[in-house]
């Protein structure tokens, strides 16, 4: 059968990644439409010094994630600061994964900008896979104003490498029965999921790129990675295993960051800042009903982290336990270094109200936390806290990459719920 008469049949598979482009940016382009074709950076709020993502007029000058405002403004001296608005983020994205369900209810919300489409069965519904495609693009413009690259082929991972050639505003088609052919030559991690770790112990084997790895036994990624070796030997073939996720699995961490003045030495703003981070993941494992005993507590600077796990004696949810461990830590770990970041991450949630909660509960805490989370829903987040953080930072909430609008990534609640 000839090329042209397969393409015309309805594919054995057909999976979709929408990624949404510079997302932030764009909603912020969409709702200031003189900043249309400008560069524009978003910053953590007003007096934030950190771009956090930028517009491709931005880009173009060079100008990357991560990069200090004072040398973005360096490269492009026009360059538009915009505080970002997390909860205008969280409601766009929102509307945007509530659209696609009219397509199909088969959908894997991958981050805040990304989404995974099964459409293998909307064929005879709508068509061929292509003009679904089409038609995605279509409805994600028309809900958001923000456009969109689409990868379209059989599976998860080649339809991911799909979506990003083509930018901005791309549509690429890798027909499944093409996909190998297409992976040949490239690198193997350039592939999602496949890090810089994984591809060192393929060169040891003379594997550089997907076609080289399709050429291994299989045998040489089991015994080393296992089930996620076999998987990867697919992915370079073009035929990723991988079904959809199409629920929030259990979360692996629940962790909350922020950014600091440059070379911050005072002792008490370290503290307070960890506090108020410690405060923040507190809160969110218990408004999804989790504890936690292994913290990791972490201090930026300028020759990399200060980094530590550190563990209470019974798994908690409370705030005071978590300020705690962060003065220990910042006792034993902290000598004086100039702090650019902070990071409180609870490393191992789990369900709360285990057996050992019988004897080591304490109801006057809980009571306060429940009228405090109380509170703070209905009138907003730290309506109500401990007294020592009325003194804190009040740069707006970041929306985290993995940050979904379903679930426990779902950090953004007060904000986007109420407008």
């Amino acid at each position: 059968m000839d090329q042209p008469a397969r393409y015309a049949e309805a594919w054995e598979r057909a999976i979709i990644l929408v990624d949404m482009n510079a997302f932030f940016a764009s909603i912020e382009q969409a709702d200031h439409p003189e900043w249309q074709g400008l560069p524009v950076g978003i910053t953590n709020g007003l007096q934030g010094t950190c771009i956090i993502t930028s517009s491709y007029e931005a880009r173009a000058y060079g100008i990357k994630t991560g990069m200090r405002l004072k040398e973005a403004r360096k490269l492009c001296p026009d360059i538009i600061q915009c505080p970002a608005r997390p909860e205008r983020y969280a409601q766009v994205s929102s509307a945007i994964m509530q659209a696609l369900q009219q397509i199909t209810p088969d959908i894997e919300i991958f981050s805040v900008d990304e989404a995974f489409l099964d459409v293998t069965h909307c064929q005879r519904l709508y068509g061929h896979p292509e003009k679904i495609a089409r038609q995605v693009k279509k409805l994600v413009y028309d809900v958001s104003g923000v456009l969109c690259s689409v990868g379209l082929s059989g599976d998860k991972t080649t339809a991911k490498f799909a979506a990003k050639h083509d930018k901005p505003d791309g549509l690429t088609v890798i027909p499944p029965w093409q996909a190998r052919e297409r992976l040949e030559d490239v690198p193997v991690t350039e592939l999602c999921g496949i890090a810089g770790g994984i591809g060192r112990h393929l060169a040891k084997h003379g594997a550089y790129t997907c076609g080289d790895v399709a050429r291994l036994p299989i045998s040489v990624l089991a015994r080393r990675f296992g089930n996620p070796g076999r998987r990867i030997w697919y992915m370079c073939q073009g035929a990723d295993p991988e079904p959809l996720l199409l629920n929030v699995p259990p979360p692996k961490s629940i962790g909350h960051g922020k950014v600091m003045p440059p070379d911050t030495r005072d002792k008490e703003a370290l503290l307070l800042f960890l506090l108020h981070m410690g405060e923040k993941v507190a809160a969110r494992l218990r408004r999804h009903g989790l504890q936690a005993q292994t913290f990791y507590v972490g201090l930026r600077t300028r020759d990399g982290w200060l980094a530590s796990r550190q563990r209470s004696v019974l798994p908690t949810d409370d705030g005071h336990h978590v300020r705690a461990l962060c003065s220990q830590f910042v006792e034993q770990c902290w000598h004086g270094e100039g702090v650019h970041q902070v990071q409180v991450t609870a490393l191992d949630p789990r369900p709360a109200h285990g057996q050992q909660d019988l004897f080591t509960c304490n109801d006057e805490m809980q009571n306060v936390n429940r009228v405090m989370d109380s509170v703070n829903e209905r009138y907003g987040e730290f309506a109500l806290a401990p007294a020592r953080l009325l003194n804190r930072s009040h740069m707006p909430n970041v929306i985290a990459p993995a940050w979904k609008p379903y679930g426990h990534r779902q950090t953004i609640l007060k904000e986007y719920g109420t407008r």
